[in-house]
């Protein structure tokens, strides 16, 4: 057993994994995670670096992913909206990298040092044009190590940017985990000769060859060809690259896609939360329960892709759901395109976490 901060236990997560690359700008309230990382690396010979910003930050992991490392950062809202454009980047390069954002209260410098869920809806749209990322949602210091290592596999086996969409509630929250010996790790697959960009086969995704071992690589932001090559004037290469990046993740949505269930086998009302929300709405569940109130809990454990099925299946069951969380309602509004029944958001912007008295006087109101 371990006792750590949950940003302490995202590091070692990224460790277990194989990260062996850390490059980042210090900002609240992640820099633990950084902190941790610069001593940690040293004793198992990785590379830390600390950039002049968020921009120089991504860009490093992204080269340093292209030279064969693992790579990963670490930010909070305002230096996530520096990285748009270089993730952007990395889903059209498809290039595995794992980006912890912490998040806290915003727009802008807003709260430095308060809670907020507010950066959901850039996670997946913050770039510009078509792509998918896959991005998670820990709710506990043990989720912040597992769902961390699970990142970087993601990102391995899907050659694709890979978001943990902590908060800071959790990120400096303080719990005992447990670390196993042996941790399931996946690798990038390689193919000498290969095409690094373009794949016959049905999963979608390349071979993902390095500089420095042989091969001749382009790595441009432009379209490109199987091989790296420009084609910007040739639509059909354009489609068919915008195409195969969205479906090698959307085809194996029933592989990334991780949802928990609280109570749901005899429920009228059902509550959908992710992340530190999600504790609290689990208390709020199990004690309108002794109460007599028919009442459950999904928990998303996968934000992007959206787990449409799986919150449509329920709805279709419900009375209302009801969708906390600690922005204007960025889930609700996905959670309203997939339910047939009425959905209510209780929505919080003051810095604070959403406490168990304010979703149970709703419930009980209605």
């Amino acid at each position: 057993m371990h006792y750590l901060s949950g940003n302490e236990a995202a590091a070692e997560g990224a460790l277990a994994a194989g990260c062996r690359f850390y490059a980042g700008y210090p900002i609240t309230p992640s820099s633990e995670l950084m902190e941790r990382m610069a001593f940690r690396l040293r004793e198992v010979r990785g590379v830390f670096i600390q950039m002049e910003d968020e921009i120089a930050s991504i860009s490093a992991v992204i080269g340093a992913s292209w030279a064969g490392a693992k790579a990963m950062t670490a930010t909070s809202g305002p230096g996530f909206s520096l990285m748009q454009e270089s993730i952007g980047y990395a889903a059209f390069t498809e290039t595995p990298c794992v980006i912890v954002d912490v998040q806290r209260a915003g727009p802008c410098t807003g709260q430095a040092t308060k809670v907020g869920s507010g950066d959901i809806m850039q996670a997946k749209w913050g770039s510009h044009g078509d792509y998918q990322v896959i991005a998670l949602s820990p709710w506990s210091v043990q989720e912040m190590y597992d769902l961390t290592l699970r990142a970087f596999n993601l990102s391995e086996r899907y050659r694709v940017p890979v978001l943990v969409m902590a908060d800071e509630a959790v990120g400096h929250l303080r719990e005992s985990i447990s670390v196993g010996r042996r941790a399931e790790i996946w690798d990038r697959k390689k193919m000498k000769g290969g095409s690094p960009f373009g794949t016959k086969e049905e999963d979608g995704v390349p071979p993902m060859p390095a500089f420095g071992e042989g091969e001749r690589l382009a790595v441009t932001g432009s379209t490109h060809d199987a091989y790296g090559f420009r084609k910007t004037d040739e639509p059909e290469a354009h489609a068919t690259l915008v195409e195969r990046i969205n479906e090698k993740i959307l085809r194996h949505r029933e592989a990334i896609i991780e949802t928990e269930g609280y109570f749901l086998e005899d429920c009228e009302w059902a509550i959908i939360a992710y992340g530190f929300t999600g504790r609290t709405s689990q208390f709020v569940v199990k004690r309108l329960r002794e109460e007599g109130m028919k009442i459950g809990l999904m928990r998303l454990r996968t934000l992007w892709p959206f787990p449409e099925e799986a919150v449509g299946e329920l709805g279709a069951r419900m009375r209302k759901v009801i969708v906390p969380e600690m922005n204007r309602g960025q889930v609700a509004g996905e959670v309203r395109r997939c339910c047939p029944c009425e959905v209510m958001s209780i929505g919080q912007t003051n810095g604070e976490v959403i406490r168990p008295e304010t979703i149970m006087e709703v419930l009980k109101r209605i």
